[in-house]
This record gives C-alpha cells, structure tokens and sequence, in this order.
C-alpha cells in the first residue's frame, strides 16, 4: 500500500490553508474585508488541510487580522504615493482583485514557478483593479532576487515591500540577508511583515501543526526576541508595530476566554518568552 499523502507537501501548501481563513472571514455578516476568490483559491486541498487541523477557529483571530493590517498599510502607503507594490511570495493573495485601488498602481507577486502556475489557472477570466505582473522565482535564490529587485527599482519612484507569512519560515541569517538586499534599491522605501515573538514560534511548533510542516521540510523558525528592532542593522526601522492580538480585541475577533488577557497592558519581555505577534510597517533608513 503506497504512504498517504501528508497533510503539506511543502511550504506552498500553507497558501491554501491561509486562503481558507480569508475565505471563512468573507462569509461572515460581520466581515472585517472581502475576498470572493479565496474558497475558489483554496480548493478541496484547502479545505482539507484546514479542517484536519485542531483548533481552527480558535486561530481564526490571528489570519484575519494579520489580512486586515497588511490591508491597512497598503491603502495608507498608496494613498501617500506608492507607486509599486512588491508581493514576496505572494501566495494566492487576491488584493489586486479585491482591493480598491488606483489603476495605475503597479503590482508585482513573486513566487515559485508552481504556485504560480496554479493561481493563474485559478483566477482565468479573472481581471485585476491594477496593473499586475507575476514573477516565477524562488526568493532563496540571492543572484537573481537581487537581479530582480534592481529592475523593479528601475520602474519605481517610491515602492512598499509585502513579505506576509514569509519570513517566520526562514533562518535569522536568511531573513538578515533579504533585509540587506531590500534596502539596497533606491525606490524601495517601505516594507510591512508580520513578525512573532521566539515563544509563539516555539508554542506553535509544538503543537500539531508545527510537526506537520516540520514534515513538510518547513519548519517555523524567525521569531527574534528584538522584535522590530532586529531590522535596524540591515538598514531599515519600525515606523508602526501592531499587536495582531490587541488588534483582534478591538475588532471583536478573539475568543471570549482571551478577551480578559487583552484589556491587559503589554508587559516588556526583552527574551521574547511570551507568544506575540505583530504587523510592523518598516521604513527604510534616511528615506
């Protein structure tokens, strides 16, 4: 008998599953946004992986804010002339369908040649509210993302960076050395990224979800204790850093047990023990 398929086969599957929660929070009469491809984007696949995970819902808070920040960014960013927006590792984002937008905006996604491939499939017949490009590329590939960046910076007057669920699968020296490469660029002036605290990324890994991605050769791994602060040496510095959690507590996402916890001040814990996560706009420095 041949083995049963794991629940992730790689690190691209994760796309599927955060495209459920999207998918769950537009059906909602109370949805906080609305992305009408995001169930067809998941598939069956989709489905699948979200309903063999425990505690779903109780999750669902930390997927649909981490959505709603980067969406609060983004029409902040643009309003204030951002002209360029890169997607690293785009995943089956929809913004550039669902969000409004200028026409003129240009919207570039970068990710890996297969996931590529599937979305485009997906969203056939399907026309964005900007322009949109896709770049089939594996960012760990340093040659050519920097190759890539430097044309992108050619086109671009002031340009906003997204790597959301991106850099939590990656080792300090890697996310160091993308910080590096995307400061370089003149017109690369904003980045937004969620970031977590070591502790949420130890507790996430123990839990079920943790051993399957380990499996899946995508271990959760970037979680530095200086927060925001880690980026300063790399040439970028916090301009916002908010609590998805506290940010959920004033949306009324949380579970009614956690609400005690958020009317709580946040307590300073220099080690990064305590679960913590955030969406944190960087600016570059001297920009």
């Amino acid at each position: 008998m041949s083995e049963p398929e794991p629940l992730f086969r790689n690190v691209s599957d994760t796309a599927l599953w955060a495209a459920m929660y999207r998918a769950r929070e537009t059906e909602r009469k109370d949805a906080l946004f609305r992305d009408p491809l995001a169930r067809r984007l998941a598939g069956v696949r989709g489905e699948r992986i979200f309903s063999a995970l425990p505690a779903k819902d109780q999750h669902s808070w930390a997927w649909v804010m981490r959505t709603v920040l980067f969406d609060r960014y983004i029409t902040e960013q643009v309003a204030q002339g951002v002209d360029l927006i890169v997607n690293l590792a785009a995943g089956l984002d929809a913004r550039p369908y669902r969000m409004d937008l200028p026409p003129s905006l240009r919207w570039v996604e970068v990710d890996l040649p297969g996931l590529i491939d599937y979305k485009e499939e997906v969203l056939r017949g399907e026309k964005p509210v900007c322009e949109l490009e896709r770049v089939r590329l594996d960012l760990s590939d340093v040659e050519a993302r920097r190759a890539l960046f430097q044309e992108l910076d050619r086109k671009a007057t002031k340009a906003m960076i997204l790597s959301e669920g991106l850099i939590i699968y990656l080792t300090t020296e890697e996310v160091a050395s993308l910080a590096r490469d995307l400061a370089a660029p003149r017109s690369f002036q904003r980045w937004a990224t969620d970031l977590a605290s070591p502790g949420l990324v130890k507790m996430l890994s123990r839990q079920k979800v943790g051993t399957h991605l380990v499996q899946a050769s995508a271990p959760l791994q970037f979680g530095p204790p200086e927060k925001a602060e880690f980026f300063v040496p790399y040439g970028w510095r916090p301009a916002q850093v908010l609590s998805m959690f506290h940010s959920a507590a004033k949306a009324k996402r949380l579970p009614l047990w956690m609400r005690f916890f958020a009317m709580l001040p946040e307590r300073k814990d220099p080690t990064g023990k305590q679960p913590w996560s955030a969406v944190c706009l960087l600016e570059k420095a001297g920009a």
